[in-house]
C-alpha cells in the first residue's frame, strides 16, 4: 500500500482528501495544516507521495517542491490547487512536479492523479500544459519573465539594496538559501554578479 502524506490549511478538505485517499487503498501516513511543518513531517515520516496545497501559511506548495528538489528526495509530489498563478505553474513545471490536480476536477481525477503518479508516471492537465508552453514563449522576449516570484521579490530587495541576511530575515529564508536563489538568479538571466542583477531590476522598473 502506498503511503501518501496530506498537507493542507483548510480542515474540511483536508478530512475529505484524507477520506477519499483511505477508501482507495492509499495509506495516509500524515496531515499537516502548516506549510512550515511539511519537510520535517517529510523527513519523519518518509511517504511515496506527498499531496500539497499550493496556498498554505509557512511555506507554499511551490517552495517546499522546491526544497525537496534541492534536498534530492525520493518523494513523488501532486500539488492540489483550486486555481494555479502563472509564476506557480511555471514553477511546478521547472521542478517536473508529478501531478497537478484542480480542487473542482473531482474526486475521481485525484485518485487517477495518485494511481498514475504511484506507477511511475505523470499526471498534468491538458489544459495546465498548453498554458505552461504559451508562458514560456512568452518569457523568451524578456529575461525576467523567467523568474519565479519568490526570485523576483528576492530581486527586488536586492534592488532596494538590502544584503543577505537583510534579504533572509525579510523573506524567513537562511542566507544559504537566499545564496542558492541569487546562484539560480544569475543563471536564469545571464548574469554574474549583484551589480548586474541591480542594473536588470532598475531597467525593468523604468518600462
Amino acid at each position: 500500500m502506498k503511503t501518501v502524506l496530506i498537507a493542507d490549511d483548510h480542515p474540511i478538505m483536508l478530512s475529505g482528501v484524507e477520506s477519499l485517499i483511505a477508501s482507495a487503498q492509499y495509506e495516509v501516513v500524515g496531515r499537516i495544516a502548516d506549510g512550515a511543518e511539511v519537510l520535517p513531517a517529510i523527513e519523519a515520516l518518509r511517504p511515496e507521495i506527498v499531496l500539497l496545497d499550493v496556498s498554505m501559511p509557512g511555506m507554499t506548495g511551490t517552495e517546499i517542491l522546491e526544497r525537496l528538489r534541492e534536498q534530492d528526495s525520493p518523494a513523488k509530489v501532486v500539488l492540489l490547487t483550486a486555481q494555479l498563478e502563472d509564476d506557480a505553474l511555471l514553477e511546478a513545471m521547472r521542478l517536473s512536479v508529478e501531478g497537478i490536480v484542480l480542487k473542482n476536477g473531482g474526486e475521481r481525477s485525484l485518485i487517477d492523479c495518485l494511481d498514475k503518479v504511484s506507477a511511475g508516471g505523470r499526471w498534468i492537465p491538458q489544459d495546465l500544459l498548453v498554458r505552461a508552453s504559451a508562458l514560456r514563449e512568452r518569457q523568451k522576449s524578456d529575461p525576467l519573465n523567467t523568474l519565479s516570484e519568490r526570485e523576483r521579490q528576492l530581486s527586488e530587495l536586492v534592488a532596494e539594496g538590502l544584503r543577505n541576511r537583510a534579504i533572509a530575515d525579510e523573506l524567513g529564508l537562511s542566507e544559504g538559501t537566499v545564496k542558492v536563489y541569487l546562484n539560480r538568479i544569475y543563471e536564469k538571466l545571464g548574469i554574474s554578479s549583484r551589480t548586474e542583477l541591480v542594473l536588470a531590476m532598475t531597467r525593468a522598473r523604468g518600462n
